[in-house]
Order: structure tokens, then C-alpha cells, then sequence
């Protein structure tokens, strides 16, 4: 599948505001890719797939969780974490993505987790400051990411843990984890 028939797809497969967020997305994960000397078709290719299930119906993505051997754990949490294993899934055997990081990259746009590559880095990093989002703290996340790609990150996953206490929701332990390996 080529790069436009991919967009099409992903496009058809979420709600017009969507799309836009998606398409910030990958305008963001280019800027980045650049800037932080990744390869940006790469950033891009995971930028189009990381919402690719966000829209699906909550039992379809716990029906692919249970039966595709996904972390069962994901089932405990907020359905909000669920299109990124979900879409990573999806990206491998509905769009033949193969590589491997960028199925990660996917995989951990929403939780993070310790030991992320650059690529997810700068995937998840997008999806926070993309220039359609506007939230208490994302100018300061935009300001570090033009300079420390891990500080602008520990700011993007304070905020989500941040957000989950005052909502009093749970926090899904990769998160905590993946922030507190960008401070080691």
C-alpha cells in the first residue's frame, strides 16, 4: 500500500477533527524526526497509523486485545490507552507495516514505557504538542522540545499523570515508568 492509499484509509477510519489532529501529527513528528536526526518517512509512517483505532467500538479493540494475545493488563486501564497496542496491531496486519519501531512507536504513542527509541520519542512527543492540541502546559512542552527531546517528554507525561490525579483515574504503569527512565 503507498503512502496516499494509507492516508485515505486511515482518514475513512475517524472523524474529521481527528484527521486534522493526525495530520499535525505528522507535520510534528517531521519537524522533529529532523531536528532530533531520525528519519523522518519513518516518524511519518507511525504519525499516520498511531490513531488508526482510536474510533473503533470499545468491544472491538478488547475483542482484538483478548484474542490477538495483546497485554491483558490494558483491559484494567482507561479504554483511552487501547487504540495504540490496537492500532499497532492493526498497522502490521491490515497495512503491512513491518518495522518494528514503527510498530512500537505506535504501540506506545498514548502510555510511553522505560527504554524508548528516538522514533518513539518523537511519535509520542507529536502527538502531545501537535499544534491543534491546547492544554495547560503544552507551551512549555513546545519550548523544550526545541531543545532536550527527553525534558520535553518528562513535561508531556507530567501533564498526562497530572490530568489522571485530578481526575482521579488510574495510572497505567508504563507511563510512570517510561517518565521515570527519562529522569535516570
Amino acid at each position: 500500500m503507498n503512502r496516499d492509499e494509507m492516508i485515505a484509509k486511515v482518514k475513512a477510519e475517524m472523524p474529521e477533527r481527528r484527521w486534522l489532529h493526525t495530520q499535525g501529527v505528522m507535520e510534528t513528528a517531521v519537524i522533529l524526526a529532523k531536528r532530533y536526526d531520525e528519519d523522518p518517512v519513518r516518524a511519518e509512517l507511525a504519525a499516520i497509523l498511531h490513531d488508526v483505532a482510536k474510533y473503533w467500538p470499545t468491544e472491538k479493540m478488547a475483542q482484538i486485545i483478548r484474542e490477538r494475545a495483546l497485554p491483558s493488563e490494558l483491559l484494567l486501564y482507561d479504554k483511552e490507552l487501547w487504540h495504540a497496542p490496537v492500532g499497532a496491531w492493526v498497522a502490521e496486519h491490515e497495512y503491512g507495516v513491518s518495522d518494528q519501531e514503527v510498530l512500537d512507536a505506535i504501540r506506545y504513542h498514548t502510555s510511553g514505557r522505560r527504554g524508548m527509541s528516538k522514533l518513539e520519542k518523537i511519535v509520542c512527543l507529536a502527538d502531545y504538542m501537535e499544534p491543534g492540541r491546547d492544554f495547560p502546559g503544552v507551551s512549555l512542552i513546545r519550548e523544550l522540545s526545541e531543545q532536550d527531546l527527553n525534558q520535553a517528554l518528562v513535561a508531556g507525561f507530567n501533564s498526562t499523570i497530572s490530568f489522571l490525579l485530578e481526575k482521579k483515574k488510574r495510572i497505567f504503569p508504563l507511563t510512570v515508568e517510561a517518565r521515570n527512565g527519562l529522569l535516570e
